[in-house]
């Protein structure tokens, strides 16, 4: 696969999204090297959990425009549904995910971090979701969001204008653990997720089962209605001339 890399440490798998060149961003490409390096992991029994970090500069910089921008309201809902789609399914594989971040998780990057069971940031990590600033409501994950930190802070974290650090983002619950200065997220979630590993694998098992059942409660009807509001959004001049930037200069008739 070329957008997600393997490698294994133990009993830990660790999946790494690789495409630094656009910021580990989430369009077509990287949700389809996504869903198949996942479920191979989650049906592996050599494999006791899952570790998810990105290459280069940061986790992720969210949803790709460009396939976004590119596609009908007909696509780009239907894209935002299977990203959200893909997130949620996280809740519910039969192996933990523990998810190292570090540099930045932004826009569905932060949605992708916040659905995964322990998230481990970086003090200086950068979250934020842009998507009220250029004109639209994220169409995914806001419902795992708010069970994570609460529904007002999920509102403000969702229309705030600026981002906020990986201490604050600890403080308010988005992230487990808070890696010390000295050490990367993912170093402090490598040995987290090995520790974990080393547990009796069907204990581990039976805990995330038992508290999936509240964390995924009406997720997915709550996604539904998001990507909604996110479809009417895109209708307005504000949010298509935003979406117009990102698309190539051909395609933009440019």
């Amino acid at each position: 696969m070329k957008f997600v890399t393997r490698d294994c440490d133990g009993k830990v798998e660790i999946l790494t999204l690789n495409r630094p060149e656009r910021r580990n961003a989430l369009g077509e490409d990287i949700l389809k090297d996504l869903l198949e390096s996942v479920d191979r992991a989650a049906s592996d029994k050599d494999v006791n959990v899952i570790l998810l970090a990105g290459n280069g500069p940061g986790f992720s910089a969210g949803a790709d425009l460009k396939d976004f921008s590119a596609g009908d309201i007909e696509g780009t809902f239907n894209l935002n549904g299977r990203l959200g789609a893909f997130v949620r399914s996280l809740t519910l594989i039969r192996k933990p995910v523990v998810c190292a971040v570090d540099g930045f998780a932004l826009g569905g990057g932060l949605m992708l971090a916040a659905s995964c069971d322990v998230v481990v940031t970086a003090p200086a990590t950068r979250w934020h979701l842009p998507e009220v600033s250029l004109g639209w409501l994220p169409g995914f994950g806001l419902n795992t969001l708010a069970t994570r930190v609460g529904p007002f802070v999920a509102r403000s974290l969702s229309w705030s204008p600026t981002a906020i650090d990986g201490v604050e983002a600890h403080r308010l619950g988005l992230a487990d653990i808070l890696s010390p200065p000295n050490e990367t997220a993912r170093e402090v979630a490598l040995h987290y997720a090995k520790d974990l590993a080393a547990m009796p694998p069907h204990a581990v098992l039976t805990t995330k089962q038992f508290f999936s059942t509240s964390i995924a409660a009406g997720a997915e009807v709550m996604d539904d209605l998001a990507n909604r509001y996110f479809a009417q959004d895109i209708l307005h001049e504000t949010a298509r001339a935003n979406m117009q930037r990102f698309l190539p200069k051909k395609a933009a008739g440019v």
